[in-house]
């Protein structure tokens, strides 16, 4: 058992498919000498050299259009885009390409690729390089999506990514990669479609992902010391596949539902877990089902703002508090 951050997580990951799999490849901007503009690829230049660990140019459609050629000719690609702002460049790749490819052609291509990013905000980064994107990609058939919220599910969930035989977007949060966690030795490999139970509870079930889940946490915490309120938190994990079964049987138990999103609230992930509760386990709710977003604006960079635009430790706090007092 050692203890790493999440950004070494992401190269322990990344290292523990490359030397499994010769077939396993990495491309995007500045991951090779520079070891990623947040340093989250260090040594696997050095580890598996220039032709397995590549510099690309700074195009996004370049690099995804060089990740799916060599998806569909026998490589496992793992393909790097700087911030998940910039699927918004590349998005033609992401939503009609990778996902379709093996289903227009009858199963005689395959695309098994991941494109791992920065996602999210807390870094001051403003509003083209802060976004939380997961709910764009969630939507599109073909695609698999997860979030991991610590260095060990990073390790666990890569692993499984680049072992699926489909295009997995892998999100990773920037304002987590300085974050550490216990992190066991020898292989990790996970399962897509699993959740996972954070914290055990019985008057309330908060579903947070990234970021979000460490916050679930900590206002869980606090619920419970000032207010009693004993809150079940779910790391969902994985978007596409969901797992339902672990979702619906913490709501069973506990009653209510709270969903913590970073996304705008406008089509945010926690939209379609309200619809799938609110169909599947209505007569096991004791309450409206509660949803702390970001508003739906652009992000500001001063960090006063842009705190107050994120779901907070002690928003969550308030808004269970009050919802299960009303």
């Amino acid at each position: 058992m050692a203890e790493l951050t999440y950004r070494d997580a992401v190269a322990r990951g990344i290292a523990q498919e490359m030397e499994r799999d010769p077939d396993v490849v990495f491309l995007g901007e500045d991951v090779a000498g520079a070891g990623g503009v947040f340093k989250a690829t260090v040594g696997l230049l050095d580890k598996f050299g220039p032709l397995r660990v590549r510099d690309t140019p700074i195009s996004e459609q370049a690099i995804l259009g060089a990740a799916m050629g060599a998806a569909m000719t026998g490589l496992k690609p793992i393909a790097e885009i700087m911030f998940s702002d910039f699927f918004a460049v590349c998005f033609d790749y992401i939503a009609n390409e990778f996902p379709k490819s093996r289903y227009m052609s009858n199963g005689q291509l395959k695309c098994p690729l991941v494109v791992r990013t920065g996602n999210g905000a807390g870094s001051r980064f403003g509003a083209q390089h802060s976004q939380s994107v997961e709910n764009w990609c969630m939507m599109i058939p073909g695609l698999k999506v997860v979030a991991p919220s610590n260095p060990r599910d990073v390790i666990g969930l890569m692993a499984a990514a680049v072992r699926d035989p489909d295009p997995v977007i892998f999100f990773e949060h920037k304002s987590l990669y300085a974050t550490k966690g216990e992190v066991p030795d020898g292989e990790i490999v996970d399962r897509l479609g699993t959740a996972t139970i954070a914290r055990p509870g019985k008057d309330a079930t908060i579903l947070a992902l990234a970021l979000m889940v460490p916050r679930a946490l900590a206002a869980a915490e606090k619920l419970k010391s000032e207010h009693g309120i004993d809150c079940e938190v779910v790391d969902v994990r994985s978007l596409v596949p969901l797992d339902t079964q672990t979702i619906l049987g913490s709501v069973a138990r506990t009653h209510r539902m709270f969903t913590v999103e970073e996304n705008p609230r406008l089509c945010g992930w926690g939209a379609e877990l309200a619809s799938i509760v609110a169909d599947e386990a209505f007569y096991d709710l004791d309450g409206p089902i509660v949803r702390i977003t970001t508003p739906h604006i652009p992000l500001p960079a001063a960090d006063l703002l842009e705190d107050i635009a994120l779901p907070s430790v002690e928003r969550i706090v308030d808004r269970v508090n009050k919802s299960m007092n009303a």
